[in-house]
């Protein structure tokens, strides 16, 4: 676990060094403080809390951005030391491939949750300061659960390096990837939908259909119950649905572990 950790800090410091942890907060703290501002000042009287409306924004751009952000923090993750030379540097070390991994992809999930947490924090303190902190908890929730996404991405991320030898095919793998999660999959399940004629889509069939994607996922997990499902128009779905939180988030880590692990293997019988 030492060395683990040691990989870690060596990735953190690495980040801190090329201004990932500072842009990156920068770009959440810009676009969640502008939804924040936008999305915190409804008129009228409503029932609903400013930081429900909040998380409702923020889950929208979280699907689109942390996984980006991920996957841009992690794809040359192996490739970059190979191409460096430094790889055979590192390993020369008393430590393993897979603990080289696990300590790269700690070190790059710190990142990812610091930048997250700051960025949507600064955010929430706007909006408790304006309106009050009611709803706080959705927020909470919302932030941790946008971190475990990332970790997801940042997963896949690091398998894409482990698989390749070039950096420059990795980051196109992983902008393949984000294509495919955030935006072509959902699109080809609306046109399967639309295919069948309004016949519906039997119950077990779309919770398959749903958590075979960790953005539906994390969307159904964060805007399915509470003020933020009538919000954003997920209550319906989620309503519908066998799915659970605890499985939701169980499937969200699932789909960490897996290409984590698959990265362990693949790097394992890598020829350097």
């Amino acid at each position: 676990m030492t060395q683990i950790l040691t990989i870690a800090r060596r990735e953190l410091a690495e980040g801190m060094r090329n201004r990932w942890v500072v842009s990156m907060t920068a770009v959440m703290a810009a676009l969640a403080g502008t939804i924040a501002a936008l999305g915190s000042a409804p008129t009228g009287t409503t029932a609903t809390g400013a930081l429900d409306v909040v998380v409702v924004g923020l889950a929208s751009l979280t699907i689109f951005l942390v996984p980006l952000i991920a996957l841009l923090l992690s794809h040359d993750s192996i490739t970059r030391e190979a191409e460096r030379g430094t790889l055979l540097l590192l390993l020369s070390h008393p430590l393993s491939r897979s603990q080289v991994v696990a300590g790269k992809f700690l070190g790059q999930l710190a990142i990812l949750a610091l930048a997250t947490v700051i960025g949507f924090g600064l955010a929430a303190a706007f909006v408790a300061w304006r309106h009050g902190a009611a709803g706080w908890q959705a927020f909470a929730m919302m932030t941790a659960i946008s971190v475990l996404l990332g970790a997801v991405f940042l997963a896949l991320g690091v398998l894409a390096s482990s698989m390749v030898q070039e950096s420059s095919t990795a980051a196109g793998i992983s902008i393949g990837l984000w294509l495919f999660f955030v935006a072509l999959y959902d699109m080809a399940l609306l046109a399967a939908l639309v295919a069948m004629g309004g016949h519906a889509l039997s119950g077990w069939l779309m919770d398959a259909a749903l958590l075979a994607n960790p953005t539906d996922a994390y969307r159904l997990l964060t805007l399915g119950e509470g003020a933020s499902a009538m919000l954003s128009g997920m209550g319906g779905v989620y309503d519908n649905s066998t799915l659970t939180p605890a499985l939701l988030a169980g499937m969200l880590l699932v789909w960490c572990l897996v290409p984590l692990s698959l990265a362990m293997a693949l790097f394992s019988r890598r020829n350097l």
